[in-house]
């Protein structure tokens, strides 16, 4: 059941499930949706009620979340476009030959192809090469700090997603967005960590942030710099 509620000049809005337990319940996914979960017979206003007293943690987790969405404009894949790599600015140079490539040669990335059209995917395949390559190597070495804490993650895996910059699974896998090789390398160990952090806690509990924070003390200047670098 889709509900909502407006809570100053926002509107928040929910599913609403009835189950059979005493109490109502709130949480918030890494997509920043919002599930109530409600005892049998209680009554919408009472619902609202109780929800409109947590909208502002609510609206706290979406904000904590939202730095975790990929936002890239769109892309021509013209020459004089400027892209990014490890938080540095390149601009496009498109030379046309028969051998494709694609590298990096001053202030420029260069991709030499025999057809335009295959820029955009040169690149792509490209950019995935170097995040496995780079943010591999960045997460090993944080996965080795990690291990004071009796934790490891089953794997590391690089794989695009389009609201996420990281995972952890229950299975204790890492997912990172290869997307994340655009942006600067502290801004990728804040991801790294972030989600190494949920190897401990599972939740973003006071213990969970306590963690980040003593492993990386200036975590939030990364996560400002990755939600406004990208957008």
């Amino acid at each position: 059941m889709k509900k909502s509620i407006q809570y100053g000049l926002q509107k928040i809005e929910f599913s609403l499930e009835f189950s059979n337990r005493k109490s109502l319940g709130i949480a918030v996914s890494p997509e920043m949706t919002v599930l109530v979960k409600a005892p049998y017979g209680a009554s919408l206003s009472k619902i609202a009620e109780i929800f409109r007293k947590k909208a502002a943690w609510v609206l706290k987790q979406q904000s904590y979340f939202l730095a975790f969405y990929p936002k890239q404009p769109p892309k021509r894949y013209v020459s004089g476009e400027t892209h990014l790599y490890l938080g540095r600015q390149y601009r496009l140079k498109i030379r046309k030959d028969r051998q494709e490539s694609v590298r990096i040669v001053g202030k420029y990335i260069e991709v030499t192809c025999f057809d335009k059209t295959r820029v955009k995917a040169l690149l792509r395949v490209w950019y995935l090469r170097q995040a496995r390559s780079k943010i591999d190597l960045y997460a090993e070495e944080w996965i080795e700090r990690f291990k004071k804490y009796a934790v490891s993650p089953t794997a590391t895996i690089i794989r695009t997603m389009s609201k996420r910059w990281g995972s952890c699974t229950a299975g204790k896998k890492i997912i990172l967005n290869p997307e994340l090789i655009k942006a600067p390398r502290g801004c990728i160990e804040y991801v790294i960590v972030h989600e190494l952090c949920h190897l401990v806690y599972r939740d973003h509990s006071k213990k969970f942030l306590a963690l980040q924070k003593r492993e990386m003390p200036n975590w939030n200047k990364w996560k400002s710099r990755l939600e406004t670098l990208l957008a």
